[in-house]
């Protein structure tokens, strides 16, 4: 699957997703919602950019990989349906070590924490990223995207699926409570994703992952879905208008911003999520 092919199914997802987000909201659109459009919009465009940039040597890369029969699931010779599943969990479990440690190393969390400061969680705010933070998901995707094997294809199945989850997991979108838990099981569901990002620590370091929620229940970073209802979004500290531009994002991992709830240095003295 091409740049330009993911590119439209992604736009097509999002276009579909803000509809649904107008059909039945899940919380009603504020003055939030209208300023933080354009800046979150520009850096979607800047990380499309720079994951169809990075996207190039990243598959080169598999496919040599694949041609030498280097990685784990070739030398596991599995069939084909097989092999395309556990990449695909091989590829997920990459994004959820990414984001913990994003929120567990200080360089880093100062990159990830451009997302977290949206005041409001919206289909926009699912590629609203910096574009460092890229560049640091796409060194962890080619390490175990290469330990693997995974091939080619299976990396565009998994980009374009984890896009599209991102979208549906940020969405402003009111779901039946039993429908939202029952995704929860087995997916990272809207309600349960927007317990991530609560301005408290104890939840904020919770619910890392992107397509699958095992991951969350395996390690014990799983919080209930139900608890993602009444959740504050955004950073303590954050909410200057001056912050929350494009060109105030783009700067933010460089400048002095007083600490938030969720910075790592506080991560050690915050009690843990309570458990359901």
């Amino acid at each position: 699957m091409n740049n330009f092919v993911a590119l439209v199914t992604i736009c097509s997802g999002m276009a579909a997703l803000a509809a649904l987000e107008a059909a039945i909201p899940l919380r009603a659109r504020g003055p939030w919602n209208r300023t933080h459009l354009g800046p979150n919009l520009t850096l979607v465009g800047i990380t499309f950019a720079t994951n169809a940039l990075m996207n190039i040597p990243l598959v080169m890369a598999l496919s040599w990989a694949q041609s030498i029969g280097f990685g784990l699931l070739p030398a596991l010779a599995l069939p084909p349906l097989w092999s395309g599943a556990l990449a695909e969990a091989g590829l997920d479990l990459a994004w959820y070590a990414t984001h913990v440690s994003m929120h567990k190393v200080a360089w880093l969390w100062r990159l990830h924490r451009v997302h977290h400061c949206d005041p409001v969680v919206d289909v926009t705010t699912a590629i609203r990223q910096h574009p460092g933070e890229s560049v640091v998901r796409y060194v962890y995707l080619a390490a175990f995207g290469l330990a693997l094997g995974a091939a080619p294809g299976a990396f565009a199945v998994y980009r374009i699926g984890s896009a599209l989850q991102g979208l549906f997991e940020h969405a402003n979108v009111r779901l039946p409570l039993w429908l939202d838990r029952a995704i929860s099981w087995s997916f990272a569901s809207p309600n349960l994703h927007k317990v991530h990002h609560s301005r408290h620590a104890h939840y904020t370091n919770t619910n890392y992952g992107n397509i699958f929620s095992i991951f969350d229940r395996l390690f014990r970073t799983f919080t209930p879905a139900r608890r993602g209802l009444g959740i504050d979004y955004g950073l303590d500290g954050f909410d200057d208008p001056k912050l929350q531009t494009a060109v105030g994002l783009l700067a933010l991992p460089f400048r002095g911003v007083e600490a938030s709830s969720a910075d790592p240095r506080f991560i050690a003295t915050v009690p843990a999520a309570p458990r359901a």
